[in-house]
């Protein structure tokens, strides 16, 4: 006796009708009932689960916009108006909302009137106010450049050794930062005071 090329199939060997047509014929027949029986049944809708997959998306409140430095009143004394010349915003005591960092002088036809850095906050109910002067104009410096990184305030600071410095020609740079701790603003000196 000559042994087929291809042995039996497992399957095959045990069950010798899985190999007979009648087999594919009834397992059909079986599957078209469980298709049309259930194509008869009716959920309960009180009862049904969702067929959505995604759950229901509920967007977030917008934060906040930071506090415009042009609607706020400045406790600076001009004898005209305070212009806004820089500005930064950043969440800088960590509760989530924007604040506004400003430098504000006195207009002027001409010269660089000093600077006074203001920040600005936005209560939940109420117009935006200053909360904290970070940089009184008492102290002559003009402001150059101002970030908000990392919850902390930078500015460059310009201003003069003696009064015989013309004032449109500034010969100290300072870099300044303030950061909250405390429940204050603490300023600190990355760099120390050079000239220009």
């Amino acid at each position: 006796m000559q042994h087929p090329a291809v042995p039996e199939l497992a399957h095959t060997v045990d069950r010798p009708w899985a190999t007979r047509p009648i087999h594919w014929v009834a397992t059909a027949a079986a599957l078209a009932a469980v298709v049309a029986a259930s194509g008869f049944l009716k959920t309960d809708p009180a009862t049904a689960a969702p067929t959505d997959p995604k759950p229901e998306s509920r967007s977030a409140p917008a934060p906040a916009p930071a506090p415009d430095p042009a609607t706020v009143t400045y406790p600076l004394e001009c004898p005209a108006e305070s212009v806004v010349t820089e500005k930064a915003t950043g969440d800088l005591d960590g509760d989530g909302r924007p604040e506004t960092v400003a430098a504000v002088r006195c207009q002027a036809g001409s010269g660089s009137p000093p600077h006074a850095l203001y920040v600005i906050t936005r209560p939940r109910e109420g117009k935006p106010r200053v909360v904290a002067t970070l940089l009184d104009a008492k102290e002559r410096r003009t402001v150059s450049k101002l970030a908000v990184r990392g919850g902390a305030v930078t500015a460059t600071l310009l201003g003069y050794s003696s009064i015989d410095v013309p004032r449109y020609r500034p010969d100290l740079r300072d870099e300044a930062k303030w950061q909250w701790k405390n429940g204050a603003f603490t300023r600190s000196t990355p760099g120390e005071t050079r000239g220009v």
